[in-house]
């Protein structure tokens, strides 16, 4: 076996075992290279495997920690058009918001004329720690919501507001996708390039069938438990079919 794979192997077996729960520090390249008597490059693949295959999270300047659940975020909340609150817990920051062409805009926003004003505002997602967790993008026509920058941008949930304010959305779908990170989200998120991530997009149409708004996010794996659920709250008991 080679030594990296090996140093891969010892590492998991430590995490399955508990002795390295979720969220510990793994030891760093330079003490897995002293131990192993190799060279940090062997290390640094062994490590870099194992974040790909989403045992644990790299991050730039902070080490290295191993892979936790999150909290739960349920993918309903995304496409609630009656939302009154985010789609995930924490914090927002705010990376820039102006009015731009779409064709500006950087996205493929279906319906919309390239030289149509839209107001792009870009941020970035912490968790309750302040820890980085996703970028964040949302594309929507200035004539959809001509006053939306004028509300506090931080801590903004655009269905809310729309829900809010009156607009006629009808409809909204959500597309997941993986993805790797690239430079950019790799800077934002203070992790590794090639890490893996969720690529969400949401699209959201009045109903006229205008786009209201094109929401992209790039989430790490790791920050939240993703689920579906639904439940029925009713006050009645259920009645009794007649054959």
């Amino acid at each position: 076996m080679p030594v990296y794979a090996r140093i891969r192997a010892d590492l998991e077996g430590a995490i399955r075992s508990g002795e390295l729960p979720a969220g510990a520090s793994v030891p760093t390249e330079r003490e897995l290279a002293e131990q192993y008597g190799v060279s940090r490059a062997t290390v640094q693949r062994a490590l870099t495997d194992m974040a790909q295959a989403g045992l644990v999270i790299r991050r730039r300047r902070a080490g290295t920690v191993v892979a936790g659940g999150g909290a739960g975020a349920n993918l309903l909340r995304f496409t609630d058009l009656m939302a009154h609150g985010p789609e995930l817990e924490g914090s927002h920051r705010v990376l820039g918001a102006q009015v731009v062409p779409a064709e500006s805009a950087g996205e493929d926003l279906p319906g919309v004329d390239p030289e149509e004003p839209v107001i792009h505002i870009r941020r970035i997602k912490d968790d309750a720690h302040g820890v980085p967790v996703a970028v964040e993008s949302a594309v929507i026509p200035f004539s959809v919501a001509p006053r939306l920058l004028q509300e506090d941008l931080g801590p903004l949930t655009t269905l809310a507001y729309f829900h809010r304010t009156g607009v006629p959305v009808s409809r909204s779908r959500l597309y997941i996708t993986p993805m790797v990170a690239g430079e950019a989200e790799a800077d934002a998120l203070a992790i590794e390039p090639g890490a893996p991530l969720f690529h969400l997009r949401r699209e959201t149409y009045l109903r006229s069938g205008g786009l209201a708004e094109l929401f992209t996010c790039a989430l790490s794996p790791h920050a939240f438990r993703l689920f579906i659920e639904q439940s029925v709250e009713t006050d009645q008991p259920h009645s009794k079919e007649r054959p």
